[in-house]
């Protein structure tokens, strides 16, 4: 008989560089077959300036490099996960689940590379690690992306949507009939913070930057015909969309920076109501829930139909929801929605490491 409750850790790294996140977080299914959680300890580590240059350069790197910084990273991971259990004094874990980091995601070519999911991620772990959520799902036909949305359905059902504001805006949602939508809605952070870097702060905070900037009709208008926003999904994205489709009009435009983080919040704002028609409770969780500005602007029309959770719900939602796709995988439960991501079929996906 399976087990009906689980302690585990999870673990993520965004494509923002921002740092790790850890979420010691209990998961246990009721008699009625109903998910529910809890969040004991969250803590982020963030990068030091040599890490987060390698992992934002990591995508330029050639295939030797790569295989170095995949084995430093693993180490890296190791050695934060076994000191955030030695912190906390966690025992009685039944799981590790880590995402890694991803450097490549080009699934139109068969592709996806996240790194620190090598074996010796388990070194001296108490307990089994899960990991490597996104290759199976490549390898059968998927986009590998988003994950997210099994967790949304199982721990957040009571909302019509839930919208993710990390380096990239996402949202899922269940269909009339029972099934499960998801996709990649537009960059976000992976931008804003571009810009939020060349006024000297790491994020534009609370939105100020973006609040004080003019937005440029224009460039407004040409990203919004991006032509990505026309396909249906499943779809997703990566940096390198991020390079090929915005990088060439940084260069083509000279607005100050504040008058970028204006344009382009609003060019993010547009996306996200165009993707939520009738809803009326949208769930927003990620690093850009905190950014007032955008709050502010998505409730505008109608006020509290985007609503901001606890803080700890915020920033580690994504962590609490791979630790719960790592409980699926030790089930042998799927954890990964074809109708999400395109795959052939609904899967069990990660690499478990003893």
């Amino acid at each position: 008989m399976k087990k009906q409750t689980y302690t585990v850790v999870g673990v993520m790294s965004g494509t923002s560089c921002d740092g790790i996140d850890l979420a010691h977080c209990q998961f246990h299914l009721s008699e009625e077959d109903k998910w529910s959680y809890s969040i004991f300890e969250a803590k982020t580590v963030s990068y030091n300036s040599r890490w987060y240059q390698q992992l934002s350069e990591s995508i330029h790197m050639d295939p030797d490099q790569i295989h170095l910084l995949n084995l430093s990273y693993t180490a890296l991971l190791n050695e934060v996960i076994l000191s955030f259990i030695n912190e906390h004094e966690i025992s009685d874990l039944d799981l590790i689940c880590s995402h890694g980091h991803t450097v490549w995601h080009k699934p139109e070519e068969g592709m996806t590379l996240q790194i620190g999911n090598l074996k010796s991620i388990a070194d001296n772990m108490p307990c089994p690690v899960v990991c490597d959520f996104r290759t199976q799902d490549v390898a059968l036909g998927g986009q590998g992306a988003p994950l997210v949305p099994i967790g949304d359905k199982l721990l957040f059902s009571e909302f019509e949507a839930c919208l993710n504001l990390g380096g990239f805006a996402n949202i899922s949602f269940q269909t009339h009939d029972g099934g499960t939508m998801a996709y990649d809605l537009c960059p976000f952070n992976i931008v804003l913070n571009h810009w939020a870097q060349k006024l000297g702060a790491d994020y534009d905070c609370n939105g100020e930057f973006a609040r004080s900037g003019f937005v440029n009709q224009e460039v407004l208008r040409q990203f919004n015909a991006i032509n990505y926003y026309g396909l249906k999904p499943p779809k997703s994205l990566g940096l390198e969309w991020v390079q090929s489709n915005f990088y060439p009009r940084y260069e083509s435009y000279t607005l100050d920076p504040k008058d970028w983080l204006a344009t382009l919040a609003e060019h993010m704002i547009e996306q996200i109501h165009a993707a939520t028609p009738g809803f009326k409770r949208i769930l927003v969780s990620g690093g850009g829930a905190n950014n007032d500005y955008v709050l502010e602007r998505l409730n505008k029309s109608i006020p509290d139909r985007f609503i901001r959770p606890d803080s700890r719900l915020i920033d580690y939602k994504e962590s609490l929801i791979f630790g719960l796709l790592g409980v699926l995988r030790s089930r042998g439960d799927i954890n990964c929605l074809s109708s999400v991501t395109g795959a052939s079929r609904d899967h069990c996906s990660g690499m478990i490491w003893p």
